[in-house]
């Protein structure tokens, strides 16, 4: 069996590569330092051994201290501290050393061995202030930061990432993230964190999320893949809540809409006002060669009475014709775009022939009620007609299926306080309780064939002329649609 000898074992400490110095462990004087000491203190062991601890220790580290942690090695077998050693070219050395106290023949001794930290200390401060960093531009940052596994768990979320979503106990570590989206948006993020192939790249993905105030939001993410060596992996979301400039495009699309819906409707009137004026004056014609065929006929030769009939009908059929082509005219050629003092009475009365030639055909009874007194007001009379139209037109519709004694329509105007009011009600089936509130929506309607447009462009011009429109039930069956505009007085 090897047994080595002191010799031996001063050789071992000599060699070793940890630095090592040996105090009395009752005086505390230095005794021995193995060469990685003497090395990195810069001294010779000579000139080590008379110094004390005054002279060899950072400005920050005192003698009093030094001895009472030597001391406690003493007391408790080992000691640990950080201590700032001044090398002989007055460099100070920021070291960890362990005092342990070793039981020898002749004394006992305090091995201490120290290691330079400096560079890691460093290390440690860079990082301390770049996590200090991090966690005020995170706190300041408009994006949330969040990584989830592929079952859409939260590995990590950042502060900024929870305030997004109204609340820090909103969303927190082990929170499904994709509970809080909707159907559509939770199978989308499904399919991308499922597949690992594709998120290797970066990807992009846009959902919709209820925050903590139950309120839907839209947030637009950009996602990858990440694995930082077993201790955070998932998928990294970068994300920001996009829900004004959704709603802002959202806005633009149903105006580009309306707006179109608003060009046909525009269209529409300059083809009525050609047609209007391109069959004027063949009907005019037609009229013409019928009374003198009558008159030639008369002259030369008795007709039949059944030969008489016939033209004397074909020619009031021209004179119907020729009435609504001038109604159409001299409504289409009023499309003058600006406000003008106008009689709500009189606007009806305008649309009246349009709306007892729509009922004709379904036999329904119409009762006009216009208010005995004028009804001033400030307005774009053909934008108030196309709203009376609409109404009394949709009313014209709900009523033609409708048995014959339900067929029954009444307009009616009249004034309180500093408004005017038009009222348009039907002995119809009424308005659903479900979709009260969604009537006046853009692009809602109840109609298999409608558009929706009607009645949110009728609460458009109605609040551009600074009124109100709304929509009820009245018993015993039916519905009532009226607006109010403000009234102007007479003295005005």
């Amino acid at each position: 069996m090897f047994t080595p000898g002191s010799a031996d074992f001063q050789k071992l400490l000599e060699t070793m590569p940890m630095c090592t110095i040996l105090h009395d462990a009752k005086t505390k004087e230095i005794l021995w330092a193995n060469t990685a000491a003497l090395t990195v203190l810069g001294f010779t062991l000579e000139e080590l051994v008379p110094l004390k601890a005054p002279d060899m220790s950072g400005s920050r580290y005192r003698r009093a201290d030094g001895l009472r942690w030597l001391e406690g090695a003493v007391n408790s077998g080992q000691q640990v501290t950080e201590w700032g050693y001044r090398s002989k070219q007055g460099v100070e050395i920021l070291c960890e050393a362990v005092a342990t106290l070793v039981h020898l023949n002749q004394r006992d001794v305090l091995m201490v061995q120290f290691r330079d930290i400096s560079k890691e200390e460093q290390v440690k401060r860079d990082l301390r202030r770049f996590e200090s960093r991090l966690n005020t531009f995170m706190q300041d940052l408009a994006e949330g930061v969040a990584v989830l596994d592929t079952g859409g768990n939260i590995r990590f979320i950042s502060e900024s990432g929870q305030r997004l979503l109204g609340d820090e106990r909103t969303m927190q570590v082990g929170d499904c993230f994709i509970d809080a989206c909707d159907e559509a948006s939770r199978s989308r993020l499904l399919e991308n964190l499922g597949d690992i192939q594709q998120s290797r790249q970066p990807y992009s993905v846009k959902y919709r999320i209820r925050h903590a105030d139950q309120s839907w939001h839209w947030h637009h993410a950009t996602c990858r893949l990440i694995d930082i060596e077993d201790d955070l992996s998932g998928h990294l979301l970068l994300f920001r809540d996009v829900t004004e400039q959704v709603n802002i495009e959202e806005a633009r699309r149903l105006s580009e809409r309306k707006l179109e819906y608003l060009a046909r409707h525009n269209a529409m009137g300059e083809m009525a006002l050609a047609i209007a004026h391109e069959l004027s004056q063949p009907l005019a014609a037609t009229r013409n060669f019928i009374e003198g065929t009558l008159i030639r006929l008369n002259q030369q030769d008795p007709i039949q009475q059944s030969a008489a009939w016939g033209l004397d009908n074909a020619v009031r059929q021209i004179e119907h014709a020729s009435v609504i082509i001038k109604s159409v005219r001299e409504y289409v050629v009023k499309l003058d775009q600006a406000e003008q003092v106008a009689d709500l009475n009189e606007i009806l009365a305008e649309s009246q022939y349009f709306i007892s030639l729509r009922a004709q055909p379904s036999a329904i009874d119409i009762e006009f009620a216009p208010c005995q007194q004028p009804l001033l007001i400030s307005c774009e009379r053909v934008l108030i007609g196309q709203v009376i139209l609409n109404l009394a037109f949709n009313a014209i519709e709900e009523l033609a299926g409708l048995p014959q004694g339900q067929r029954k329509l009444r307009l009616y105007t009249y004034s309180y306080e500093d408004k005017v009011m038009l009222c348009v009600e039907d002995h119809g089936r009424g308005i659903d309780a479900g979709q009260q509130e969604k009537l006046f929506d853009e692009f809602f309607s109840t109609k298999v064939s409608g558009n929706g447009i009607g009645l949110a462009l009728c609460k458009s011009i109605i609040a551009r002329h600074r009124g109100d429109i709304w929509a009820q039930n009245i018993s015993p069956s039916g519905a009532m649609f009226c607006f109010t505009l403000p009234r102007i007085s007479v003295d005005a």
